[in-house]
């Protein structure tokens, strides 16, 4: 018998790709990789290990995989609900960011980003925020894969003058990120109505010669579609395809605001979306037409946005949403059916945020990053179908347990490395001070 670090076996193993239901199998786990899945009788026949995980009501399954965050925003959770999106920008966010973003902010925040999103079954997320040092570090402390983008905007900021200096920060940081295993990273103009072109083209210059992805907010609103036509005779998309940022490494998110020359667009250039249904449905802003992208061929991705726009880090929830609104937008009950939603979730943000080949999918060779979802529970119980009961009913209270590169995150459905109580009493300061701030204008 061969010796591994870990054997885990679950009722139902669900590798995502193929799509299949596996029934009583395991998976050999040996420094941080699947080195076999298989009938669980057949696994423990040929190896032996240190540590043994038996999940008899389990789904077993790759971690799920946030497409799009605002980390460090969980410091600004319902700071400003029910408002569009301007005026939450304008009157609230964009007011408390200058007055309170540093590295310690982003640190606290990105710590209770990363808590909540470990707890309900995220292994990887898709950052684009103000000191991504600062969050990169919490990540990688914390046994959390991460895409770090670093931020691009024209207007001065706590973080920068303007997107020259962005830029420059950027180079700067590059190699210091890159010697953090579990950190990969990207190039994040902020949107087209706060970068120029010519932040766009140094964005771009910078992704390709450092042969990153790009990370961007596109066609959120409507009301950024109408000021892109009378400030550039153009449609934001266009713009950027004419400036060359547009390809198979460039992730748009949101995508609420598309007409035929857009989707042409998306169908030619081969860019990627990122779908944020509950941010998109509670800020009024539109819904990504999912059931066309999917037809066409767009990869999709699913985010949630940042806890300040959702209000939670929730990917079970957000698949849900995902599911159930391209059904309801098309008038179709077939579009985006389950397997496809959780694929969208999983290896469908992986790949898009540049981790394809390490995670998503439950394969040998793979980074060990699953998650065991209990399915003996009232809100799940009969199981009929896994996969289904995963996407239309599980909570993220039936995350059980959460492994990434097999280190266990979550075991039993507590924490393993961290105490919330602890983080709480550590951000409540940075509460006090933003409801007193914010209680003044």
């Amino acid at each position: 018998m061969q010796s591994v670090d870990q054997v885990i076996r679950a009722r139902w193993v669900v590798p995502v790709r193929p799509r299949i239901v596996l029934h009583d199998h395991a998976l050999a786990v040996q420094d941080g990789r699947i080195v076999a899945i298989g009938p669980a009788a057949e696994i423990l026949t040929r190896y032996t290990a240190a540590s043994m995980a038996h999940l008899d009501q389990h789904v077993l399954m790759p971690g799920l995989v946030n497409a799009h965050t605002h980390a460090a925003m969980t410091l600004m959770r319902g700071l400003a609900d029910d408002l569009p999106l301007i005026t939450w920008l304008n009157a609230h966010i964009w007011p408390v960011e200058g007055r309170f973003v540093s590295p310690e902010f982003v640190a606290m925040g990105t710590e209770l980003a990363v808590a909540e999103m470990l707890r309900g079954g995220t292994t990887t997320f898709n950052d684009m925020y103000f000191f991504p040092e600062a969050a990169a570090e919490v990540a990688q402390r914390m046994g959390m894969r991460a895409t770090i983008g670093h931020v691009v905007i024209d207007f001065p900021t706590a973080y920068a003058a303007n997107a020259d200096v962005c830029l420059q920060l950027a180079a700067d940081l590059l190699p210091r990120l890159r010697r953090m295993p579990l950190i990969h990273q990207s190039i994040a103009p902020h949107a087209p109505y706060t970068v120029g072109d010519a932040g766009l083209c140094g964005a771009r210059d910078l992704a390709a010669s450092e042969k990153l992805p790009l990370h961007m907010h596109v066609h959120e609103t409507a009301h950024e579609i109408d000021e892109a036509i009378a400030r550039d005779g153009m449609r934001p998309l266009a713009r950027l395809a004419r400036l060359g940022l547009l390809n198979q490494h460039f992730l748009a998110v949101h995508m609420t605001q598309l007409n035929e020359e857009d989707l042409a667009i998306c169908r030619n250039s081969g860019l990627q979306v990122a779908h944020c249904p509950e941010s998109n449905l509670k800020l009024a802003s539109g819904m990504a037409p999912v059931a066309t992208l999917r037809k066409q061929g767009t990869p999709l991705a699913i985010g949630t946005d940042g806890a300040a726009s959702n209000n939670d880090l929730d990917m079970l929830g957000e698949l849900r949403t995902a599911a159930l609104l391209a059904k309801g937008v098309s008038g179709d009950p077939t579009v985006f059916p389950a397997w496809e939603a959780l694929e969208a979730a999983t290896l469908g943000g992986a790949e898009a945020i540049g981790w394809g080949a390490e995670t998503g999918s439950l394969e040998p060779g793979k980074a060990a990053d699953c998650i065991a979802i209990d399915l003996d529970h009232p809100a799940t119980f009969p199981v009929y179908d896994p996969v289904s009961q995963v996407v239309y009913c599980a909570g993220r209270d039936q995350v059980s347990h959460v492994w990434v590169n097999g280190n266990p995150r979550v075991v039993e459905g507590r924490a393993v490395d961290w105490d919330t109580q602890e983080l709480f009493a550590r951000a409540r300061g940075w509460v006090e001070r933003i409801r007193e701030k914010d209680s003044e204008r």
